[in-house]
């Protein structure tokens, strides 16, 4: 496996004041990464680092709204994405995380390891060796990776490459369905998840539990939560950061059909549709897709499937003289992107 030398989706950041940012997705401005604000320093955060305790930012407009009191120098409007986005000067960065980097060092640390780092790992090396893949090719993320997690902490691994994705899920579907220490989530579980997400994502119990309930990317590994990100390597886009201008046209809603979920696994995630169908909102020609920037709507439809999706269409003029619209879904919690035929249940 071609070995990760820039942040991509998976890694995070340190910056100045301490603040702890997740990266988000391949494409930065230049001079900087577009990562959100997930960790803090507050007296009265539930965890601690160095003597120095965090609290923990879970949502989008929390991130967004504590970042223009405090500091509004990692909010900055990108002309190319045409969006008001959280990212990081470089120059202001003082440490990355990478989770490759990290899963090596838990390997090197066996034996000194918390139950949490060691579930990590054990799944980490568990993924690995059923999917034949190389370890190298698996990072552990979250909480984990920059040392704030607690012994409650859920497991947040990354697989790098798309080959190695692929085995990786395909083998995580098995193990499923065959290994005692890899289960789905229970009802208690999604309920969970949902009270989690809901802020964000504001569609009913019912409707969440039937999209969630057929996903591998998420469940348990010896009783504790766990939450995998599939990211292609940069070698394997075919885009890179000014290759194409976007537009905001405003906000729709769409019945359409799968035309293919080639990319449903990764993160971001893509959708081709067809048979696209405007029910509220904008209405533009040619569009092809539903993408989401956000790992929750990661195998949220499959190819053939009737989708509803609400969110923000995006005119997208590229450089070769191509112009396309796409629905992009995940920016608000009024944004859904929903399967009207999902076939798996708990």
């Amino acid at each position: 496996m071609r070995k990760v030398v820039a942040p991509i989706e998976g890694w995070y950041l340190e910056t100045v004041e301490k603040l702890i940012f997740t990266v988000k997705g391949h494409l930065h401005p230049y001079g900087h990464l577009v990562a959100y604000v997930r960790y803090a320093p507050h007296p009265e955060g539930d965890r601690e680092r160095g003597g120095v305790r965090y609290k923990r930012l879970y949502h989008l407009d929390e991130q967004e709204n504590f970042l223009l009191e405090h500091y509004p120098h990692y909010l900055l409007y990108d002309g190319v994405m045409d969006e008001l986005l959280q990212a990081v000067p470089i120059k202001r960065i003082v440490k990355l995380y990478d989770p490759t980097e990290k899963l090596i060092e838990l390997q090197r640390s066996r034996g000194l390891l918390t139950p949490v780092e060691q579930d990590a790992l054990s799944f980490a090396e568990l993924l690995a060796s059923r999917a034949k893949v190389p370890l190298e090719s698996l990072g552990v993320s979250g909480s984990i990776l920059v040392g704030l997690h607690k012994p409650s902490s859920d497991i947040d691994l990354v697989v790098y490459g798309v080959n190695s994705s692929r085995l990786v899920h395909s083998a995580l579907l098995s193990m499923l369905n065959e290994d005692d220490e890899v289960k789905k989530l229970d009802v208690e579980g999604f309920r969970r998840l949902y009270e989690f997400r809901v802020k964000d994502t504001r569609i009913p119990f019912e409707t969440f539990i039937s999209q969630e309930s057929r996903k591998v990317i998420q469940g348990r590994f010896r009783g504790r939560e766990y939450f995998i990100r599939f990211v292609k390597l940069r070698h394997e886009l075919t885009e890179l950061y000014g290759d194409s201008f976007i537009k905001c046209l405003g906000r729709a809603t769409i019945r359409a059909r799968v035309a293919s979920d080639e990319n449903a696994i990764f993160t971001p995630c893509v959708y081709q549709i067809l048979n696209v169908e405007f029910l509220e909102g904008v209405k533009v020609p040619k569009l092809t897709q539903v993408c989401s920037f956000r790992g929750r709507f990661c195998e949220q439809a499959k190819v053939g499937e009737e989708v509803i999706a609400s969110g923000k269409v995006e005119e997208v003029q590229r450089k070769d003289g191509e112009v396309y619209h796409r629905l992009v879904v995940g920016a608000t919690p009024n944004d859904y992107l929903i399967s009207l035929t999902p076939t798996a249940s708990i």
